[in-house]
């Protein structure tokens, strides 16, 4: 595993980060990931060499937080990067909240669950409308001047929104957002070009989650044909063949094509071409249900692709 600087901040991450929004969560009555193949996928991503895991306060009901609590009493620490999120409400009945009384809340209950003193990353996991940026900034700078979090990071949210942000950062000497979360993949561009955009000038990481697009970029889906079974389109509701373009099937396409000539699963190359995004720094947040989802995925960081392969993929989704 390679690693590489998450953006401004200096520190050194994994090139992939382990992201855990399955561990403890229901699907259709289905628990997609329980406390024991948690576990062992926090192993396996540790034995290759990951060091940069990701989770929210509201994953799983807070067992996604608890999983990696008592995983993290059997190592050291400052071994890992540990980013969780607030927004939706664990201790709090404010939900959907990022004012002061609910973030002090949220970041006791988080760090307790973590069974940790200090968080290396903290997101908010969505924007507040009915809060001031301002008060939400300026209590997320207590907590880093209390040590409680090293550094600030957003997730989904308007790219407005974001850029409103970091001026207030900036215009009242408060602490600012250096990472970012947003969806990103190869089929998901438009949506979240003017974000990126930002990302881009402001020199923001960028951590996208679903960058296999919750499946669609493994290949395993077909424009005609059946939902496997046991998929996450089976267990879910989001797929829908109908709903996807014809580029970004033609993206799939190009995604496929490089697969075979690198000798590669779809999914590899998928994250690859997210890791090799050039306009800022990308660490894409890979999610398994199993140890086997997970070893294939860890494929792209051996994955090489050249500058040709890159833009075929590019080019599929633009043209």
């Amino acid at each position: 595993m390679e690693y590489t600087k998450l953006g401004s901040t200096g520190v050194d991450v994994s090139e992939i980060c382990l992201g855990t929004w399955r561990f403890g969560m229901e699907s259709e009555g289905v628990l997609e990931t329980d406390r024991e193949t948690a576990h062992a996928l926090l192993d396996r991503f540790a034995e290759a060499g990951g060091n940069f895991i990701d989770t929210a306060n509201a994953y799983g009901d807070g067992d996604s937080e608890r999983w990696i609590g008592e995983w993290l009493t059997e190592r050291d620490r400052e071994d890992y990067v540990i980013a969780s999120k607030v927004y939706w409400a664990e201790e709090s009945r404010f939900d959907q909240n990022l004012s002061r009384k609910n973030i002090r809340a949220e970041i006791e209950g988080t760090l307790d669950r973590l069974n940790t003193d200090y968080l290396d990353l903290y997101y908010i996991h969505r924007w507040d409308d009915d809060t001031p940026i301002e008060e939400t900034l300026r209590t997320l700078t207590r907590l880093v001047k209390e040590g409680k979090v090293h550094y600030l990071g957003a997730s989904t949210m308007a790219a407005w929104k974001l850029t409103k942000a970091l001026w207030t950062a900036d215009a009242e000497g408060l602490e600012s957002f250096t990472v970012t979360q947003p969806q990103h993949n190869a089929v998901y561009r438009d949506e979240v070009a003017d974000y990126l955009d930002v990302c881009a000038d402001q020199d923001l990481a960028v951590c996208p989650y679903s960058p296999l697009e919750a499946g669609f970029l493994t290949g395993k889906y077909e424009r005609d044909g059946d939902i496997p079974e046991g998929s996450r389109g089976d267990i879910g509701t989001w797929f829908d063949p109908e709903s996807y373009t014809d580029r970004q099937w033609a993206t799939l396409e190009a995604v496929q094509a490089v697969a075979a000539e690198a000798d590669a699963t779809p999914a590899q190359v998928a994250i690859r071409w997210l890791i090799e995004r050039d306009r800022f720094t990308c660490v894409p947040i890979i999610g398994a249900r199993t140890v086997d989802q997970l070893e294939e995925n860890l494929g792209a960081a051996d994955l090489s692709l050249s500058d040709a392969q890159t833009e075929r993929i590019t080019d599929a989704y633009r043209e």
